[in-house]
């Protein structure tokens, strides 16, 4: 096997944790099994809301090299002020329209100059043969395009999210749109690759940027790790006990248009109609104080459990000591190529998934699933009327299973080796 070295950029990374870290946290972790050697230029300490340093300990453990930016002055003072915590979502949202009006592409453009020069020093001091960037943040992905210009080193782009159009970016005036379509243009322009996460994406793009082809955009998903799975785990087999609640499991983040408003609402109302249920809404991640209120105003105390921010393998470990498990996407623009990463991890528990979602790639991942309930997300009856009859599903000993060609194809380590095939891709067209 031919060994290269690969020089990946990369903002969210560990010790932080949320989905946003997993994608590249495990390229980095199997790349070297496929002959690639992972050189990782990220933050150094920086204030987030979650930690998790088993993901970290993993990265390091598979002898990728990494090279931290040193932490602004400001960010050293939040990080001596203690842990940080979420706001507020209509604070949230407030910050983030703020922030999308004062910065293009986004709040991180200092630290992209920062990686950059940092990344100039790498470069000079190992032989790199590719450069691999992951957005968002895009600053981070331009800044990768303008290495490889000065370099002459191909740069492959990694798509987590859409760049222009993203379901959570504003653009408040024609200048702030022009500029974010100029800065893509010019940035794929460059890229020998592109990866996305779906086929979605890849229209898009395609459709968007004409000089793009079929060949030039790669589909890569977000996928499931084996190795944060027990040995010999198998999926329980589903018994009728009396002393046992239903267990519906969500991890990760509300936000925007991701709320469990209408789950809740969905199960007050099934609890009033079928008082002997015994059902539990388990939650890990970041479960703002507002719903928690919510939750109590609703009188679904007795109900909700919050687990609060899990490192990874104890969250994954969540999930498979769950009966089923549960997502939510809201209405918002191009979300028919937004497919977070967290139904992809929940494929590889083999469990019964309650897929809350609008048309778009997630809802056909859902169908292809096969052992997956799908609802509208803002549709209270469907969503009552799904939990109460995977219940019954379940009390019965019947719930379905999956279709595990599809769940096997999802495994991260199968994603790292099509990214080394498309970094090697990437080497021979420049």
């Amino acid at each position: 096997m031919n060994h290269h070295n690969v020089l990946i950029l990369a903002y969210y990374f560990p010790p932080m944790g949320l989905s946003g870290v997993q994608r590249l946290s495990k390229f980095v972790s199997y790349l070297p099994d496929y002959g690639w050697q992972p050189y990782v230029v990220t933050t150094g300490p920086t204030p987030y809301y979650a930690e998790d340093q088993t993901l970290l300990a993993e990265v390091e453990a598979s002898g990728a090299t990494i090279f931290r930016t040193e932490p602004s002055k400001r960010a050293q003072r939040l990080l001596a002020a203690g842990p940080v915590k979420m706001p507020r979502e209509r604070i949230r949202r407030t910050i983030s329209k703020l922030s999308s009006a004062l910065y293009v592409p986004d709040n991180k453009r200092h630290w992209a100059q920062k990686a950059m020069a940092l990344a100039r020093e790498v470069i000079a001091q190992h032989p790199i043969d590719v450069i691999f960037v992951s957005g968002p943040p895009f600053s981070i992905v331009m800044a990768g395009a303008q290495l490889s210009a000065e370099t002459g080193i191909p740069f492959v782009a990694d798509y987590r999210d859409l760049w222009y159009g993203n379901q959570f970016h504003s653009y408040p005036t024609l200048w702030h749109k022009h500029r974010h379509t100029q800065y893509e243009h010019q940035t794929l322009a460059r890229a020998s690759r592109i990866t996305v996460t779906n086929r979605r994406m890849k229209e898009y793009l395609i459709n968007t940027y004409k000089y793009l082809d079929f060949r030039d955009v790669v589909i890569i998903p977000h996928g499931w790790d084996a190795n944060d799975f027990p040995a010999d785990y198998r999926p329980a087999i589903q018994h009728n006990r009396s002393d046992a609640p239903f267990k519906l499991t969500f991890t990760g983040t509300f936000y925007d248009v991701v709320t469990p408003v209408p789950m809740f609402k969905a199960i007050r109302k099934l609890r009033k109609e079928r008082p002997d249920m015994r059902i539990e809404l388990h939650f890990a991640g970041m479960l703002r104080d507002e719903y928690k209120r919510k939750a109590r105003r609703m009188k679904l105390d007795d109900v909700v459990i919050d687990h609060g921010y899990l490192p990874h393998k104890a969250s994954v470990e969540l999930l498979t000591q769950s009966d089923a498990l549960w997502l939510m996407l809201g209405e918002t623009r191009n979300v028919d190529s937004w497919a977070p990463a967290k139904f992809y991890e929940y494929t590889g528990t083999r469990k019964p998934i309650l897929a809350c979602v609008p048309d778009g790639a997630l809802k056909q991942d859902a169908a292809s699933y096969k052992a997956s309930w799908i609802t509208d997300p803002m549709d209270v009856p469907a969503i009552k009327e799904a939990v109460s009859n995977m219940y019954d599903r379940w009390l019965a000993g019947t719930l379905p299973t999956p279709d595990l060609t599809y769940v096997n194809s999802l495994q991260r380590q199968l994603q790292a080796q099509e990214l080394g095939r498309t970094l090697a891709t990437a080497l021979r067209v420049v």
